[in-house]
């Protein structure tokens, strides 16, 4: 059995079955925003579910922020009341008989403490919900009524927050409603977050530090962001979209005559649609896709491709799917990743130590670059 450790957000080791699916995971972690990934049927909502207190384990043991909330072995298990814990599901499971005031009030009467870490007006403001709160749930959209989801479970001030897949039923649009306000309450509450998703994009705007990936109730990665991006058996069917790297940068000045911002990697520039919410100074994260970058071995010229970082080649390595080859550079201090054909491999024949120049479209990293979340 896994003893617990000190200081963490989550810390568990349980088994627990359910008919034919059985649940095995163990996993530690100290970030306050963890992501959890899988695909379907993977484990990811009943391990929420344990974790909530909602479902009992057959054995193991779960720690919360430092406090043990479950123990087979002596006998522990407090019920989910107590455990202080805001639960948002895929649905907004609100109340339809009473309004948006009533149904976010109803989230005080789990306070254990009077004075909460956040007041009414806090999370109203936060939510951008002060219109709505006179209003039947029946005319809310499905955005909205996630927002008075989240905002229910926050008043009632909660030791840690799980959304599971809190966008899964929302269309494209409503998602782009709800994202900004999960990003905000991840950037500015210090509340601990367990961020459940089955979409990359999603995860990484809220997840940037720590994703645990379950698959076949397994965790089968438990660790920082950019280790697990770069892993593509890890992404499931996504894995040729989404593969690649979790650049860290610095915001130095927008253009706003181009439509661009400028940020800082290391002494090297970086150019990205502008990012309209951020401010000079502000440290961003940009997600490079591997498919989108080009290799080089001498400074390309006359190109309308703006982003030109060189690095050192660390590896060169076949991908999976049979006719590509990834090439990992270092950036600074910082990886990146290329997925280049194999007939490019030939003709550049990159060797580890090696200079490359990697080429980057500005465009390819459109709704790619966040804002720093929960701090560094």
């Amino acid at each position: 059995m896994t003893k617990a450790v000190a200081n963490k957000t989550i810390s568990l080791d349980i088994r627990l079955r359910q008919g034919e699916f059985e649940l095995d995971c163990q996993f530690a972690a100290q970030e306050r925003v963890i992501g959890l990934f899988g695909p379907s049927g993977a484990g990811k909502s009943s391990l929420l579910r344990v974790i909530g207190g909602l479902v009992r384990p057959d054995s193991g043991r779960v720690e919360i922020a430092g406090r043990c909330v479950f123990d087979s072995e002596l006998g522990i298990h407090v019920p989910a009341y107590r455990r202080r814990i805001g639960y948002v599901f895929q649905q907004a499971r609100l109340f339809p008989h009473l309004n948006v005031r009533h149904n976010l009030t109803y989230g005080t009467w789990f306070r254990r403490h009077q004075s909460a870490r956040a007041s009414f007006d806090q999370i109203v403001e936060m939510l951008d919900i002060g219109a709505l709160l006179k209003r039947r749930i029946g005319g809310l959209s499905g955005g909205e009524q996630q927002r008075i989801a989240i905002g229910r479970a926050l008043l009632s001030d909660p030791a840690l927050l799980l959304l599971d897949e809190p966008l899964a039923s929302l269309d494209a649009g409503r998602k782009e409603e709800v994202l900004p306000y999960l990003e905000r309450l991840s950037a500015e509450s210090e509340l601990p977050i367990i961020f459940v998703s089955h979409q990359i994009d999603e995860l990484l705007r809220l997840a940037n530090r720590h994703v645990a990936a379950i698959r076949d109730g397994r965790i089968v990665f438990s660790g920082p962001t950019a280790e697990f991006l770069a892993r593509p058996e890890l992404l499931a069917g996504q894995a040729g979209q989404d593969a690649g790297a979790l650049l860290c940068a610095r915001l130095v000045e927008h253009e706003p005559a181009y439509g661009l911002s400028v940020l800082a990697c290391g002494g090297q520039r970086l150019y990205v649609p502008r990012l309209a919410d951020q401010t000079s100074g502000d440290q961003v994260y940009v997600h490079v896709h591997a498919r989108d970058v080009i290799l080089a071995r001498e400074a390309p010229s006359q190109t309308s491709a703006l982003n030109h970082l060189v690095g050192a080649v660390v590896s060169v390595c076949p991908a999976a799917n049979g006719y590509a080859v990834d090439v990992v550079l270092d950036i600074e201090g910082q990886r990146l990743d290329a997925r280049i054909t194999r007939r490019s491999t030939a003709m550049l024949d990159p060797r580890p130590g090696e200079t490359m120049h990697a080429v980057i479209k500005s465009l390819a990293l459109a709704e790619q670059a966040w804002q720093r979340l929960g701090g560094l």
